[in-house]
């Protein structure tokens, strides 16, 4: 049996880490591996980040001693599977001493090494600039989310590296039905406080819409009161009612500015929107273009697009039913955790 050591940056609560490790750890110990779960930072620090409060330090002092004390049991496991870095904002040299044991198998499905080499501190550039770089070329495998993360893996020289998109667990979406409580046209998008202000880059396009007609704007995650010039429906995220809040949208929004941290996105509120079988508009950024075509939904690039985009969805249900079950067949086939669970298996029996 593999014993796996897996050090998730959160919780559940945190998506990075429910998605990318922690929603496999069920299927992947049917399968035979055992795993010891070990995560960084608590749900308390993620209700501060998402609330705006600075976290106690005296917390962050004692998560890192927690991960430190790993050091002592590391040599019995078989591998390490590791989410982003051991220790944020400390230097390589700490990750080198935690991890010198198992080989590691590291996963990034955000360009995280962004916030380091492009941070306005030339001193944190120069410390942490290459962090990341360090801890892909030492590590056995880097799995990347997308093609912009594994071409920075490949020039950081790491010695391996695998694609795995982010995936859902298509149990939990069903796809949206034929009727509606409400016969409005539903807008939606879902993401954190943190990513809410992408939303700001399609505001003329959602003003426009809703003089045009009693379109409804449903922002899950999204805290109330941004300034976007319509009213809209600001919902607490939950992971019990997200797959039914999304089911009630008719389309599906992913804006982004095109930037280097944005094209490092994996894109998993376009594939949580076609797991329900929900048409999707989004900013050509990054992995957007790989996994919205014509068949599933519109590529938008300024107001117009986006405003063309909305119209079209509206005017024509047919063909936006046709998008939405085009885009569920695109999920049950690559983006499943279902799909995507056997080479996760094999990568961390074989690092």
């Amino acid at each position: 049996m593999t014993r796996v050591l897996a050090l998730p940056r959160y919780t559940h609560k945190g998506a990075s880490s429910r998605l990318r490790t922690l929603q496999y750890i069920g299927e992947l110990s049917r399968r035979g591996i055992d795993f010891r779960l070990e995560s960084l930072l608590d749900d308390v620090y993620l209700d501060d980040l998402y609330a705006g409060r600075r976290t106690q330090w005296r917390r962050l002092a004692r998560a890192y001693a927690r991960r430190a004390s790993l050091r002592r049991m590391i040599g019995t496991f078989d591998v390490v599977w590791l989410e982003k870095e051991a220790f944020p904002w400390l230097p390589g040299a700490a990750e080198r001493l935690l991890l010198d044991g198992p080989p590691t198998v590291v996963d990034y499905d955000d360009a995280i090494f962004h916030r380091y080499d492009q941070h306005p501190s030339r001193w944190v550039r120069a410390l942490l600039g290459r962090k990341i770089d360090s801890v892909m070329l030492n590590a056995a495998v880097v799995i990347a989310g997308n093609d912009y993360l594994a071409e920075r893996a490949r020039s950081a020289g790491a010695r391996r590296i695998e694609i795995v998109p982010t995936a859902v667990d298509l149990r939990r979406y069903a796809v949206r039905g034929l009727s509606r409580a409400d016969a409005r046209f539903t807008v939606g998008w879902i993401g954190t406080p943190q990513t809410a202000h992408y939303l700001k880059e399609i505001a003329p396009a959602l003003q426009k819409l809703r003089q045009s007609f009693d379109a409804r704007y449903v922002f899950v995650g999204c805290p109330a009161g941004l300034d976007l010039g319509v009213q809209y429906e600001a919902r607490a995220w939950s992971e019990a009612t997200e797959a039914s809040d999304l089911a009630s949208f008719d389309c599906g929004l992913m804006p982004l500015r095109d930037g280097p941290f944005e094209r490092g996105k994996c894109g998993y509120k376009l594939i949580q929107y076609m797991a329900c079988g929900v048409p999707v508009i989004a900013s050509p950024v990054g992995v957007n273009r790989q996994l919205v075509t014509a068949a599933n939904g519109f590529l938008a690039s300024t107001p117009d697009d986006w405003y063309a985009a909305l119209q079209a969805l509206r005017a024509d249900e047919i063909a936006a039913r046709r998008m939405g079950a085009s885009g569920r067949e695109l999920v049950e086939a690559k983006y499943s955790m279902q799909a995507i669970a056997p080479k996760l298996e094999a990568i961390l029996r074989a690092p």
